[in-house]
């Protein structure tokens, strides 16, 4: 079993799910109003008030999910967290009550999440389609065929703010309304020809503000009964003809939805006026669905994170035997130096693959180069904070060590550097390391125990690790070379 956690910034909601056959089936699902995105102050944090908010419902998700066998849980914070200047601080504490890390995910990783549950609910191989999912802090619009993604984009634009801005005090008035749908369409208008009408047989819509949106058209006979530009132009005439948000009483719309259904009505007006879309098809599933799908992949041996380094590796053409050789030898040296836990060892075998990436960029600056990249690409599967920890982990690949500041101090931190820098010094000696001729320890200091036959038939390798060990000495650890017979 599996469950997904989605820290949105209109609502939290948990999905727990069990892979039954050739689907996943909801066996548990809740949601509470959090409205995160409106507890971010003009200064772009968030409030006390929303933080507590947040953390009493996290603390209830956990007595949950308690309850359950499961095989893997994975909790994603979305737009409201990406944009909350004191997300650091309040991630621990939200980790403590949750009792799982939290993992803030890029828009992009969000619509990947979002079309992988889509695709897995519609069960549909060759089928062309066009998704869109508006959230209370962001909009994804995803292209794809069957399970594989053509193309993804997140847009700055949501429910929350939406409404806020143009709907103050829950007035709802025709020229604002008018307003928040060409502020949406401008979110949109340069980045739509390529999801045009041509690209695609059918669009969805996953997000719950177009499933509220779908199921109040069609209960009050609004427009044609379709979820499509006719109707979504009768339901604005609708509201504003109601005047304020306190007075919607229509049938299919739940009361703590309408303060926000507003907003995401203007901007499910803009995206598809854009992008030409006619009619939208509401579909049961979306990102949380895709989360569970993506540990059921994870599970099976089918991570997108191996698929997205191997294209970067292509990308950036860098020789894909040599990052194999590190990735090999970096994973052995690390299991040498007993980590207390395999929270980097994936992180390292990432990383010992792509430390070479930013050579197309610079022969002597590359590990810097490949660190910016890694950090800030698109990297399908990947959170930020992965992408940030392979990021220290390559630019400390080489040269001094003062760069990356305290991180060090994590014990299985330095112990990955350490291997991955090893690793890298065998491959440049053109070493092929006998682990039964090489030993390595890191406790209070480095020990390192080599045959002298290395020394003797390999000259530079002295060279090389007098370097590290200097390199070591300037951060206070104590590096110790034997050579034995």
């Amino acid at each position: 079993m599996y469950a997904a956690v989605d820290l949105g910034s209109n609502s939290f909601r948990l999905h727990i799910g069990k892979h039954d056959g050739e689907a996943i089936r909801v066996v548990k699902s809740l949601r509470e109003p959090i409205r995160l995105g409106a507890g971010l102050d003009k200064s772009g944090n968030l409030t006390a008030p929303a933080m507590q908010a947040a953390l009493n419902c996290l603390a209830s998700f956990r007595a949950v999910l308690a309850g359950f066998s499961l095989d893997a849980v994975r909790v994603v914070g979305t737009a409201a967290l990406r944009l909350a200047n004191n997300a650091d601080q309040f991630l621990p504490l939200a980790e403590q009550a949750i009792g799982h890390p939290i993992e803030i995910i890029s828009g992009e990783e969000e619509g990947r999440l979002i079309y992988m549950g889509v695709a897995n609910a519609l069960a549909a191989p060759n089928e062309r389609r066009l998704v869109i999912d508006i959230g209370g802090g962001s909009t994804e619009v995803i292209l794809g065929k069957g399970l594989d993604i053509e193309r993804v984009e997140s847009f700055s634009v949501g429910t929350v703010r939406q409404s806020l801005s143009f709907f103050p005090g829950g007035r709802i008035e025709a020229g604002a309304f008018e307003a928040a749908i060409l502020s949406a369409r401008s979110q949109f208008e340069d980045a739509a020809p390529p999801f045009h009408r041509q690209f695609w047989r059918n669009a969805y819509g996953s997000s719950g503000t177009i499933r509220s949106l779908a199921e109040v058209i069609t209960r009050n006979g609004i427009g044609d009964g379709r979820l499509s530009l006719v109707s979504l132009q009768a339901l604005k005439q609708r509201f504003i003809a109601i005047g304020e948000v306190a007075r919607i009483d229509l049938p299919g719309l739940k009361a703590d939805r309408a303060g926000t259904v507003i907003g995401g009505l203007a901007i499910l007006i803009a995206v598809m006026t854009e992008m030409a879309v006619e009619v939208l098809l509401p579909v049961e599933a979306g990102l949380r669905m895709g989360v569970m799908w993506d540990l059921y992949a994870r599970a099976m041996h089918r991570d997108r994170r191996d698929e997205s380094v191997r294209a970067m590796v292509a990308q950036f053409h860098a020789d894909p035997l040599r990052a194999e050789q590190v990735a090999v030898e970096a994973g052995a040296l690390y299991v040498q130096l007993k980590p207390a836990g395999d929270g980097y060892a994936k992180l390292l075998d990432w990383s010992a693959r792509l430390h070479e990436i930013g050579m197309l960029v610079s022969h002597t600056g590359y590990h810097k180069h490949a660190a910016y990249i890694i950090e800030n690409a698109d990297l399908p599967g990947f959170t930020t904070r992965e992408q940030k920890a392979m990021a220290r982990l390559v630019v400390a690949q080489k040269g001094n060590l003062r760069k990356i500041g305290d991180a060090l101090s994590e014990p299985d931190f330095a112990k990955a550097v350490l291997a991955l820098r090893l690793a890298i010094l065998l491959m440049h000696a053109r070493i092929e390391a006998d682990f039964t001729e090489l030993r390595v320890r890191m406790k209070s200091r480095i020990e390192l125990d080599i045959r002298r036959g290395w020394v003797v038939h390999h000259p530079t390798l002295s060279y090389w690790i007098e370097k590290e060990r200097e390199w070591w000495d300037e951060v206070d650890v104590d590096f110790v070379v034997r050579i034995g017979a």
